[in-house]
């Protein structure tokens, strides 16, 4: 009986010992998760359960498997407009650039009634041409994505305990394209990041009308039911995807892809780009729309090209259909004039006329 129990405890001590190492493994990964490399995304459901769930976002929108819902009524931003006395906070978050939002924002137009948390920039590392939006349209990557985090302050009393409830957050998402013109409401954060090159810094900045960083139209979008697109990959979202697009300057995407690093100030400077997430699986999820689907003017890069292609085709084709008919006529009418020059000069010719015998008088 000795030796059993001496058995025993030494098993429950290896078990023991290997759940506190892969506490302490997952504790660490915590705060050291990345896009790429040994924590990078395709590992994260190895340290977050939950990133490997069946509801994780972003996600692809196909518009031609989106269903038209009517009863969706345009998103409502409560106080955006409102500056207030106090600065906004910028911070490098090392996978980010993050700023808080006051509390007297909300969010209106949707079952419950949600507070604003905060706001953040996801974008890739070679301008527009290839994009580093999370979400995609018909496969389309747009140049970077905002989202704006809020959570239910209807339902629960702090951020803590909504973003583990299936209904505790609500995340507008804002596909961002580039232009020519410089985007003054994007340019209020732009112009501070030189102040936030590393992880952990922060500097305050000048209020400014949060509004003017979605689109003008707030009543078409996408929406389902997802996760935070970063571990621990809750699914706790309710998302809203407008499917109008906001601008910036090449200027502006190039500073945004740029001026950060992802890590400390002391450390070797990494720098901060290509921070989004694939496309997730949908599994059977229904994605609503906010309008009917003969509205949507969107196309993929696909589309775009067959589109193109086939007017190119149908032009040349219409060109050599008049090329071959005009020339036909031509053809025709060269025929004929030959035969109309022989058998006029042979009624008039002089010879024939005095060759004919004249009457005697």
């Amino acid at each position: 009986m000795g030796k059993g129990n001496t058995m025993d405890s030494v098993g429950i001590a290896i078990i023991l010992l290997f759940l506190f190492r892969q506490w302490t493994s997952s504790a660490g990964a915590d705060t050291h998760w990345t896009y790429t490399g040994s924590v990078g995304q395709s590992q994260w459901s190895e340290y977050f359960p939950d990133c490997g769930g069946n509801k994780q976002s972003p996600i692809n929108v196909e518009t031609t498997q989106t269903q038209h819902d009517p009863s969706l009524t345009p998103m409502r931003p409560l106080g955006y407009r409102q500056l207030g006395k106090k600065p906004f906070t910028l911070h490098n978050n090392g996978h980010t650039v993050e700023m808080s939002l006051p509390d007297w924002m909300g969010l209106g137009g949707l079952p419950w009634q949600f507070t604003a948390l905060q706001l953040h920039l996801h974008w890739g590392s070679s301008g527009d041409r290839v994009g580093g939006s999370e979400h995609t349209i018909n496969g389309q990557r747009s140049a970077a994505e905002l989202h704006v985090v809020h959570y239910n302050s209807e339902l629960y009393t702090n951020v803590t305990t909504a973003k583990k409830r299936t209904d505790g957050l609500a995340v507008l998402g804002v596909l961002i394209e580039t232009g020519e013109g410089t985007n003054p409401g994007f340019e209020n954060i732009i112009s501070y990041l030189g102040n936030i090159k590393h992880a952990g810094q922060t500097v305050s900045i000048p209020p400014f009308d949060v509004q003017s960083l979605l689109p003008v139209n707030l009543g078409r979008y996408f929406r389902y039911n997802g996760s935070l697109t970063t571990p621990p990959c809750y699914q706790s979202v309710l998302w809203t995807v407008f499917a109008e697009s906001v601008t910036v300057s090449h200027e502006q995407l190039r500073k945004l892809e740029t001026a950060l690093f992802s890590s400390p100030v002391e450390s070797h400077s990494l720098p901060l780009r290509d921070n989004y997430r694939n496309p997730q699986p949908l599994n059977r999820r229904r994605v609503l729309a906010s309008f009917p689907l003969d509205t949507i003017t969107m196309y993929s890069v696909g589309e775009v090209c067959a589109i193109v292609i086939g007017t190119l085709c149908g032009c040349i084709g219409l060109a050599a259909i008049i090329y071959f008919v005009i020339k036909t006529i031509r053809s025709k009418e060269t025929e004929k004039e030959p035969k109309q020059d022989v058998v006029f000069k042979t009624t008039s010719d002089p010879e024939k006329e005095e060759a004919t015998p004249q009457p005697e008088p």
